[in-house]
């Protein structure tokens, strides 16, 4: 009875198929693109956007927050350019699910449209999905994307009649970054990736050198992998002090003023810290392995996204070691980054033992997914709503250190139903999808859950927890993982980490503490009353400790390499001052 009426009630909120709205609003819009812009037709996803904040562009007001804009999506198919198509008056919205809820008032109206490709993948299916272009699978700032200029609409009572957009703009091609002295791009297409996707496919990365890398042709380095969201750039490091005259930004986030210019001189004080006599030589390379699914890959291979993490491992890293100098060998090899990234470095971690010899995960997704954020996809039936006979409650997605609500899990996912259906968002609750669920019968990742009423699907919940479900993974194999990562395991995170991450890595603490045979000789810290991405650092605040990931766990791998070096292993040539 508490599941039905559980089912129900979403039901009431959410009734109809994907697409369904209410079809007798009186909204007739009509949207074109010129032939300027694009004179072939276009696939993708046709987004509509009203605003009622003049400060900038609709599509950079879209978000789950509370101070989101409206957004309406559809899918598009040969749309013909100079051809006018009427936008769908059942397409579903956010925070409004219908054109027909919009409050009266004065909107800035704003069209645009994510071009999808055709990729025509090895396991048979052909699939449509938005191509990177360089911007890290960002669907407002896509080189590419065509939309129109923003104009004054007034929204009646009986909604918006007679309104045409004529999308005339696209967006431009992202200039590649330059080589500096101290910052070199590499670019590479995997051989892997390609046969899987059925085109080219690339990989490239950012590589800091150290100092003197010219001087020391002898010099083998060891490597430190940041993992994390699409870099444009190396981040975090200028070898000059900030710059002069700059007016101080306030950051909402951290409620602290002028953060540019702290975050300037950060990377101003670990170009220093590169520099100093003491510090240890290393190459630091950021990734940058996009998908049509998301602005990184996991770093794991997966069913909808293929081997991207063999071609990081195996092809990527490989061929940066050679051009560079990299010493070559698993045990100078080290992983570290948040949310995403920390993520990422403890599965690279488990799934390739022997390759890396340690992993720092801040602040990680959900690590075992008993807490996949709030829910537990193998005991609850419903991601949205906690089970009750009588007064279901939403399920929150996103809190501030004093535990303030700004988004539900329902709204986070209806956004991204908005944006794009078949996992093709390129949001977060997505990307979970490309990358922990089999693939269906359209070559689509198979949905966790129902995206309209959070209804888990069991087999998807199970073939999950086989696959990646971390915790779980290293219960299951710790007889033969354990003797290889005994050491490498270092975890962090807030206690009051915005997206509830803390959970699992309990959970995942509880496992690693009980565990003798053998002990697994790492750490799990956390941050009293820290939020996302806290990082083990207990001296600063989370402001500061986030902008130095790139030196705090440096006298860490120092101690794992003293302790783990191979006899014969090269531990001097990197050494000099």
């Amino acid at each position: 009875m508490r599941v039905l009426l559980t089912l129900v009630f979403s039901a009431i909120i959410f009734s109809g198929c994907e697409n369904a709205g209410d079809s007798t609003s009186a909204n007739t819009i009509r949207i074109s693109f010129t032939e300027a812009v694009a004179d072939s037709p276009k696939d993708g996803r046709l987004l509509l956007m009203f605003s009622n904040d003049a400060s900038q562009e609709p599509r950079f007001q879209i978000s789950a927050g509370l101070n989101t804009q409206l957004i309406f999506g559809m899918n598009v198919e040969g749309m013909q350019p100079g051809a006018g198509m009427d936008f769908d008056s059942g397409a579903l919205g956010f925070p409004y699910e219908s054109l027909s809820e919009i409050p009266p008032g004065e909107y800035q109206v704003q069209a645009l449209l994510h071009v999808y490709e055709t990729f025509n993948l090895s396991t048979g299916h052909t699939v449509k999905l938005p191509m990177d272009n360089g911007e890290g699978q960002q669907w407002n700032r896509s080189p590419g994307n065509l939309y129109s200029k923003p104009i004054t609409v007034n929204v009646g009572k009986n909604g918006v009649t007679g309104l045409e957009l004529v999308m005339d703009q696209i967006i431009p091609p992202i200039p590649a970054p330059e080589d500096t002295p101290w910052i070199k791009h590499v670019k590479i297409k995997s051989e892997r990736l390609s046969e899987f996707w059925g085109r080219d496919m690339y990989l490239g990365a950012h590589i800091l050198l150290p100092k003197d890398f010219e001087a020391h042709p002898e010099a083998r380095y060891p490597l430190m992998v940041f993992q994390g969201h699409f870099p444009s750039d190396f981040g975090g490091f200028r070898t000059t002090p900030p710059d002069p005259g700059m007016e101080p930004e306030y950051s909402e986030r951290f409620g602290v003023e002028g953060y540019n210019i702290i975050q300037q001189q950060e990377a101003y004080d670990f170009y220093q810290r590169w520099n100093s006599p003491d510090f240890p030589r290393f190459l630091i390379i950021e990734i940058q392995h996009p998908t049509p699914y998301y602005d990184d890959s996991y770093a794991v291979n997966s069913a909808s996204q293929g081997p991207y993490g063999d071609a990081i491992t195996y092809e990527l890293i490989p061929f940066i070691e050679s051009q560079f100098r990299g010493i070559g060998a698993g045990w100078s090899r080290f992983l570290y980054g948040g949310s995403t990234g920390g993520w990422e470095a403890l599965a690279v971690q488990v799934k390739y033992p022997q390759e890396y010899n340690g992993c720092f995960a801040a602040c990680p997704d959900p690590i075992d997914f008993r807490a996949y954020c709030l829910t537990n996809i193998y005991e609850d039936t419903n991601a949205y709503w906690t089970e009750s006979a009588h007064k279901p409650i939403e399920v929150p997605a996103h809190r501030d250190y004093l535990g303030n609500v700004q988004s539900t899990i329902r709204e986070n996912n209806i956004l991204e139903l908005v944006l794009g259906d078949k996992s093709r968002s390129g949001q977060q609750w997505d990307i979970w999808e490309a990358t922990y669920s089999p693939q269906g019968a359209e070559g689509y990742p198979q949905r966790i859950w129902d995206k309209r009423t959070g209804v888990i699907d069991k087999e998807v919940a199970d073939y999950w927890r086989e696959n990646y479900d971390l915790r779980y993974i290293l219960e299951r194999d710790w007889e033969k993982l354990g003797p290889e990562l005994r050491g490498k395991i270092h975890i962090y995170c807030g206690d009051m980490d915005n997206y509830y991450l803390n959970n699992a890595v309990y959970l995942m603490e509880d496992f690693l503490e009980s565990t003798t045979d053998p002990y697994y000789e790492g750490e799990v810290l956390y941050g009293d009353r820290a939020e996302h991405c806290w990082n083990g650092d207990p001296d600063q605040p989370n402001h500061i400790s986030r902008l130095r990931y790139n030196s705090m766990y440096v006298p860490k791998i120092m101690e794992r390499i003293a302790k783990s070096a191979p006899e014969g292993a090269d531990i001097t040539s990197w050494r000099y001052r």
